[in-house]
């Protein structure tokens, strides 16, 4: 894997409205920092660029120089309503204030208020919440209900059907769900009642000529010859959109699968854990698709700051199990900055915000691949959400060291992206962002690639 320099350089000075960088990059007031989380930390938790953060405002990150990044990031789609908002901040300083830190599972008015604004803005029947800490926690407990309320019909009725390249998280029972071989070779086995189908890309759809609800009958039809007793599965498990690629599920695909659940007594869950709270342009990404789920599960821009995360489904799914209960879960801190971040994300129309802005993104980036074709190739996205795919122009292969030359390069100028390691670029800005301040960090990744071929990369 390419690694991103942690030797000092002199770069161009910038100052914009939105970018400042003053320092040598990487700031070497921060070296010291940076190999001391080396030296006590996992090498996983020190692979993204060499950006130590003293500061985190809407959607600009600060070192303690003064250098000031424009942030494509939103800390993988926890920043929705922007850095360190206002409100959140009030709510939380309050709570402290309040001596209210931790209350197990006892009841408080700040989880009673966040759990009734959560049914209120979810679209369907969903009437109930679970309250938890991450996405990865989130995940397991709505698996343990799907899995459940299928036994409860009938005791074989247990099979899960997940999606080749999704990514759940990173516990054992999460990984098992994802559809990425890679990140679970050490579990070692494959569980014998989850199953994958593969997930509807575009060129794979184009390929076989088919429309997204024929490819879905013909995946279920494999699967059902593969020996799978298809009246067994209790459940779908599906991200709105794939975190890689930000290719979202055709509609008539999940139209055609919804209607096969209601024929079969089969539960459908969306993982909105990165989908969620405005990011997709809709509230919820399942609304793309015009579907009710009856069970969905989200965290990150829940409270658009600190761990918090829910299962939101209906009753006899939420309350399936007793022992479905979290020490932190709905804890005073988490619930009164979800509260206030959820109010802000409806008081401040951030979810038309996100739909209008990747209207701009979209456009900028079409124009880019004009500019590149050959190189920058396929782009996918809605809303805040995109995913640009840079390709080697000779082998057509994805790059994924010129990738991280970009968004290394564009660290230097004042940019701050996502390290994908997939040859994507993802651009996730916080939904708060100014327009132009958009535009300039676009164009900042366009002037990137271009310093980047001057030097001769790709020749």
């Amino acid at each position: 894997m390419y690694q991103f320099s942690l030797n000092p350089i002199n770069v161009e000075k910038i100052t914009t409205k939105y970018r400042n960088i003053v320092t040598q990059i990487p700031n070497p007031k921060t070296l010291s920092i940076i190999n001391l989380c080396l030296q006590s930390e996992p090498l996983s938790m020190n692979d993204q660029l060499p950006v130590v953060w003293h500061k985190a405002e809407d959607f600009q990150i600060y070192d303690v120089s003064g250098n000031k990044w424009i942030d494509f990031t939103s800390t993988i789609f926890v920043a929705n309503i922007g850095h360190s908002h206002p409100k959140v901040c009030e709510a939380i300083i309050k709570t402290v204030s309040d001596k209210l830190l931790n209350a197990y599972y006892y009841q408080t008015e700040l989880r009673a208020k966040l759990v009734n604004i959560l049914i209120e803005i979810t679209p369907g029947a969903l009437n109930k919440v679970l309250l938890l800490s991450t996405g990865s926690e989130a995940t397991e407990a709505a698996l343990k209900m799907l899995r459940l309320y299928g036994a409860n019909l009938h005791p074989e009725k247990t099979l899960i059907i997940a999606f080749e390249g999704a990514f759940h998280g990173k516990t054992m029972g999460s990984q098992t769900l994802g559809g990425k071989l890679g990140g679970k070779k050490w579990i070692k086995y494959v569980h014998p009642e989850i199953f994958h189908l593969p997930y509807p890309y575009p060129w794979v759809l184009e390929e076989k000529n088919m429309s997204g609800e024929e490819f879905f009958y013909e995946s279920l039809k494999n699967l059902k010859n593969s020996g799978v007793d298809l009246s067994n599965i209790a459940g779908f498990y599906a991200e709105p959109y794939q975190g890689w690629c930000a290719v979202f599920f055709p509609k008539d695909y999940m139209q055609a699968l919804r209607k096969w659940c209601d024929q079969n007594n089969s539960l459908l869950g969306f993982d909105e854990v990165q989908a969620g709270f405005g990011r997709t342009g809709k509230l919820f990404g399942f609304e793309h698709f015009e579907v009710e789920p009856d069970i969905i599960w989200c965290g990150k821009a829940l409270s658009s700051s600190i761990p918090v995360s829910a299962v939101i489904g209906r009753k006899e799914l939420i309350d399936i199990d007793a022992s479905l209960n979290s020490t932190h879960g709905g804890n005073p801190i988490g619930a009164a900055a979800s509260h206030a971040a959820i109010k802000v994300l409806l008081e401040d129309n951030m979810v038309f915000e996100s739909s209008r802005k990747g209207k701009i993104i979209e456009k900028e980036l079409h124009q880019w691949q004009s500019e590149k074709p050959g190189i920058v190739c396929e782009i996918f996205g809605a809303g805040m959400v995109w995913a640009v795919f840079i390709r080697n122009p000779f082998s057509k292969e994805l790059d994924i060291e010129l990738v991280d030359r970009i968004i290394e390069k564009s660290m230097q100028k004042g940019l701050l992206s996502i390290r994908t390691c997939c040859g994507t670029i993802k651009l996730g800005p916080p939904l708060s962002i100014q327009d132009d301040a958009l535009i300039e960090g676009i164009h900042v990744l366009k002037e990137s690639l271009n310093d980047i071929l001057k030097e001769g990369y790709v020749t």
